[in-house]
């Protein structure tokens, strides 16, 4: 089965008022986790490559593993790159296969933002590729995205509407308070929901209707997975993500792709902490990265059922 694009996906999910989960991935371990967990569950699914993991194994190893996944277990799967940070990374990935890639134009000024992602919609539509664009800067740290908390930005839907329009982009990554990696808030967690549903409204009042929103920065940083990492060595203390019921909220509203690493991160270290650990003996990789992708499989079966709504979007 071949890969596709997210355009489906998105539309089934803003009719249904669900998202589809957009999981990172880094190896064959973490592909399998998440391919077997939609399939059980009949789940259409985004496996996401960051600049790092395009570093790490290479686009051409990737796209293969997700293919093979595809034709393994027959779901739709689209292949998407994370924070492209300039034209070139995002055309290696479209000329290598991929279907759906983000320009992550937010550290450019407005306008640089726009000229340049209109610059990657048209490369990309043109080989039948969907583009995400962000708008608005999230706080946090993951991969090659650093950015302090007082330098974050949120949203301003008239800025989002205006973008939109002039760029014919196909999704937009907006900040209304989610943040990269496991430390996301220091109180209370709460999202902007005002501020999301100006976006919509402003889109719906210049024609643009039902367009797919996109949260970053949006893994709930398990507690089981952080505990576990302490007790067998880690240190991760103060580790908070994003409360499940405020992600189903943004998932009833126009929020359609919510991406998730850090949870993946923490479920693997977790299981090969644990696994080496009780099994000292053991020096067979095949074990513990068994025990890796068995918990991994459990967390993304978890998100689809209780947070992302995504079973049975194959239908």
């Amino acid at each position: 089965m071949a890969l596709v694009t997210t355009k489906e996906m998105f539309n089934k999910a803003f009719e249904g008022k669900y998202a589809i989960g957009a999981f990172n991935v880094n190896n064959m371990e973490s592909i399998q986790a998440i391919a077997w967990a939609c399939k059980a569950n009949n789940s259409a699914v985004i496996l996401q490559v960051s600049m790092s993991a395009l570093k790490y194994a290479g686009p051409k190893y990737l796209r293969a593993m997700v293919e093979a996944a595809a034709e393994e277990t027959g779901i739709d799967i689209a292949l998407h790159l994370d924070h492209g940070p300039d034209f070139d990374s995002v055309k290696l990935c479209i000329d290598s296969g991929f279907t759906s890639v983000m320009f992550d134009g937010s550290h450019y000024d407005y306008e640089e933002n726009v000229a340049k992602t209109a610059e990657v919609v048209e490369y990309a539509h043109s080989r039948g590729v969907v583009v995400e664009a962000e708008l608005g800067v999230l706080a946090g740290v993951e991969d090659d995205v650093n950015v302090a908390e007082e330098n974050a930005t949120y949203t301003d839907p008239d800025q989002a509407a205006d973008f939109v329009k002039r760029t014919s982009v196909d999704s937009l990554a907006i900040a209304i308070g989610t943040s990269h990696g496991a430390y996301k808030f220091k109180g209370e967690a709460k999202l902007d929901f005002a501020r999301l549903e100006s976006i919509t409204a402003k889109l719906e009042a210049i024609g643009i209707h039902n367009f797919p929103i996109v949260l970053h920065g949006a893994s709930s940083v398990d507690e089981e997975a952080v505990n576990t990492c302490n007790e067998f060595g880690g240190k991760l203390s103060g580790a908070k993500g994003v409360p499940a019921e405020i992600l189903r909220k943004a998932c009833s509203m126009a929020v359609c792709k919510i991406n998730m690493d850090t949870d993946l991160r923490l479920a693997m270290t977790a299981a090969i902490r644990r696994s080496l650990a009780q099994k000292p003996e053991n020096f067979d990789p095949r074990g513990y990265l068994k025990d890796a992708r068995d918990w991994m499989q459990r967390l993304v079966d978890d998100k689809i059922k209780n947070v992302l709504g995504s079973a049975d979007s194959m239908k």
